[in-house]
């Protein structure tokens, strides 16, 4: 039986929905806090076990007679390692065959501006590896869905401003990752693994601006900030510091080519080639 963590969640959701086409959904269980959040995943017969991962008594429980758990990271980024240790730590005494984990696709983390938030991801990596479980390290580059988030939603009009410069991302969609996931997970090969989930190209801000040119027949404009000057506009939309600092450790570490990582991994484990980058955003900006 495989289990899946956070799958009420984007990535989770999607890992689950591709399950269901993989496998019985009797093979399938969910690890949630919420229970009215899996109504409909129990309606079709998904086993859901309800724990937390602060509470390790609860997890130890929820993990029995589990082959393989996939263990979407958490989105607490203080507590993130210990939370993830807590889930490792029930697997093991549980005696699951395979753990698989969804970390980040980088370059060179001891160089990323982005460290307190990345860290725990290679954290977990180490303490997994340690534990001489089998394990699958899905590594995924920056979600195209999070263009949205940093473009804006209305870039057509707006343009797009961001202190990103030339960097480049190897964006692929969160589904096309989930769906990939969910293919991996049912074949279980034996041995240890690390994809780099990416697209099979990498784009710039700028490249997305002539994109999105291309596809609506509206003059996308880029415009390259400075560091100060995004931070600022940030602050006028009253945005949390905590946040203002996240966001800005993100255009950094895209400005300095962290994420500009494109592998072939994604299409081997989707069987087929990602959406064309174009269709993607067409995709995520409702273009038809």
């Amino acid at each position: 039986m495989i289990l899946v963590t956070g799958a009420t969640g984007n990535l989770g959701k999607a890992v689950v929905t591709q399950l269901l086409k993989k496998t019985a959904a009797s093979n399938i269980a969910i690890l949630a806090r919420d229970a009215h959040k899996t109504i409909d995943l129990k309606k079709v017969g998904v086993e859901i076990r309800i724990s937390d991962f602060d509470n390790p008594s609860s997890l130890l429980k929820a993990l029995k007679g589990i082959d393989q758990v996939l263990l979407i990271s958490g989105t607490d980024p203080i507590n993130r390692f210990l939370q993830h240790k807590n889930v490792v730590d029930a697997a093991l005494k549980n005696g699951i065959k395979r753990i698989a984990y969804t970390s980040i696709a980088m370059n060179d983390f001891s160089t990323s501006a982005n460290q307190f938030l990345m860290q725990s991801h290679f954290q977990t990596e180490d303490y997994i590896q340690a534990s001489q479980v089998n394990y699958t390290f899905y590594r995924n580059n920056l979600y195209a869905d999070t263009i949205l988030m940093f473009a804006g939603e209305n870039p057509f009009e707006t343009g797009i401003s961001l202190p990103t410069g030339h960097g480049k991302v190897g964006f692929a969609l969160r589904r096309e990752i989930g769906e990939a996931i969910a293919n991996d997970l049912v074949i279980c090969e034996s041995g240890n693994r690390i994809y780099q989930m990416t697209g099979s190209q990498s784009y710039s801000y700028s490249d997305i601006a002539f994109e999105l040119s291309k596809i609506s027949g509206s003059d996308v404009f880029y415009n390259d900030l400075k560091a100060n000057e995004y931070k600022e506009i940030l602050k006028k939309y009253e945005i949390p510091e905590e946040y203002i600092q996240m966001y800005s450790a993100f255009t950094e570490d895209i400005i300095s080519n962290q994420h500009d990582i494109v592998s072939s991994d994604l299409e081997k484990l989707l069987g087929r080639k990602p959406i064309q980058f174009s269709d993607a955003l067409k995709e995520l900006y409702n273009l038809k």
